[in-house]
C-alpha cells in the first residue's frame, strides 16, 4: 500500500481508501451488513485505513457498519475514519441544510453510529447555498476546538467558496470527483488544493462501477439502484462508454498485464494533487484487484493512448452533476 499524509491527522493515511456508499443500502439495490463488515475488515488487511462515510448513505446505515466493523476489529486509532454532514433527510430525500444547528446535531448521531468519541475528518457534505460559509466553517472549527474532530474538510466545493471557508477556520481537504470518465477537478480544483496544501480525497474512482470490467451491455440495475437514472447508464451513451472500457481492458492487460480497473484506479492516484482515491465497495471479493494498483505508475504514452480512446468512444459525455442533492427544503406553507 502507498501512504499519505493529510495535515491534523497522526495517522498517515491509505492512498487508497475505503468508500461505502454502497454499504448504506439504499440507492444501490440493497446489502447485507454482515457481507459489508467482512469487506471493512478486509480492506484493513490489505492496508486500507482511510474509510470514508457519511450519514447520507442509507440514512445512517452505513455508519452504523462501519462503527460496527471497527468495534470488531479492535484498533481504533489505527484507522482514519471520514464522514461528512451537511445534508438533511426530509421524508426519503436529502437537502442541503449546512446550518450550525443542523451540524452540531449531525456530530452527535454520527458519533454514536460510528461507536467513538471523535471524528477523524470531518467533511462538509455539499455546499449549502442559503447558509453563510462563514457559519458552516465556524460551526466545524468550534467541533475541533471542541475534541469531537480532528480534522475539518469538504466535499463538493468550488475553489471561491474554499477560499471563503479557509479563511475562517483551517481547511485540510477536499473530496471531488474525479475518473477516467469525470475529470472536472484536473483542470483546476487539484493544482488549487496542491498549491494551498489541501490533501485531495477523490471519489468515484470506478464511476459507479463502470470502470470495473464487471458490467456489459446485459447487466440490469434493480431496485432503487442509482444507476438506472445515471446518464451514463443510459442509451446510447451506455454503449458508447462500455466501449472504452472494453478498449481500455485490452491495453491495460497488452501493456501492463493489469485489468482496466487497476489501470482506471492508478490513473486516478497519478494525478498531481491527488493525495488518495475512493475505491467503493461491499463485498470482499471486489478488493481483490487493489495489489494491482500499487508500486507501478502509467507512462506518457499511457496517459495519451487513454484520452485517445475516450474522445474516440464518448462523443456525448456527462458529468457526475445528476448526484448533486437539492437546496435547502422549504417548509409547507400553513393552511389558509
Amino acid at each position: 500500500m502507498e501512504y499519505t499524509k493529510i495535515p491534523d491527522l497522526p495517522v498517515d493515511a491509505s492512498r487508497v481508501g475505503l468508500g461505502t456508499w454502497a454499504m448504506g443500502g439504499y440507492q444501490w439495490g440493497g446489502t447485507d451488513d454482515d457481507e459489508s463488515v467482512r469487506t471493512i475488515h478486509t480492506a484493513i488487511d490489505l492496508g486500507i485505513n482511510l474509510i470514508d462515510t457519511a450519514p447520507a448513505y442509507g440514512f445512517g446505515r452505513s455508519e452504523e457498519v462501519v462503527g460496527r466493523a471497527i468495534a470488531e476489529w479492535g484498533r481504533r486509532d489505527d484507522v482514519i475514519l471520514a464522514t461528512k454532514c451537511g445534508l438533511e433527510r426530509v421524508g426519503d430525500s436529502l437537502y442541503r441544510n449546512a446550518t450550525r444547528r443542523q451540524i452540531f446535531e449531525e456530530v452527535e448521531l454520527s458519533l454514536r453510529r460510528l461507536r467513538t468519541d471523535y471524528i477523524d475528518l470531518y467533511q462538509v457534505h455539499w455546499p449549502d447555498p442559503a447558509t453563510p460559509i462563514e457559519e458552516t466553517a465556524e460551526a466545524m472549527r468550534d467541533l475541533q476546538r471542541a475534541g469531537k474532530v480532528r480534522a475539518v474538510g469538504v466535499s463538493n466545493y468550488s475553489i471561491p467558496d474554499m477560499e471563503r471557508f479557509g479563511h475562517a477556520t483551517r481547511l485540510v481537504s477536499d473530496q471531488p470527483p474525479l475518473n477516467l470518465f469525470e475529470r472536472g477537478a484536473q483542470s483546476v480544483v487539484l493544482p488549487w488544493c496542491r498549491t494551498h496544501d489541501l490533501a485531495t480525497l477523490t471519489y468515484g474512482a470506478l464511476c459507479r462501477g463502470l470502470l470495473s470490467g464487471a458490467i456489459d451491455q446485459n447487466t440490469r440495475f434493480e431496485g432503487d439502484d442509482l444507476r438506472k437514472v445515471d446518464p451514463k447508464f443510459q442509451r446510447p451513451r451506455f454503449a458508447h462508454y462500455l466501449e472504452a472500457v472494453k478498449l481500455l481492458d485490452r491495453y491495460a492487460r497488452e501493456r501492463y498485464g493489469e485489468s482496466v480497473l487497476a489501470l482506471s484506479v492508478r490513473w486516478v492516484l497519478d494525478q498531481p494533487g491527488v493525495s488518495a482515491a475512493l475505491w467503493g465497495a461491499r463485498h470482499p471479493g471486489e478488493l481483490s484487484p487493489l495489489p494491482d494498483v500499487v508500486g507501478w505508475h502509467l507512462d506518457e504514452d499511457a496517459l495519451r493512448y487513454i484520452d485517445e480512446v475516450i474522445s474516440y468512444c464518448v462523443k456525448d459525455p456527462v458529468g457526475p452533476e445528476f448526484m448533486a442533492p437539492p437546496e435547502q427544503h422549504a417548509p409547507a406553507a400553513p393552511p389558509t
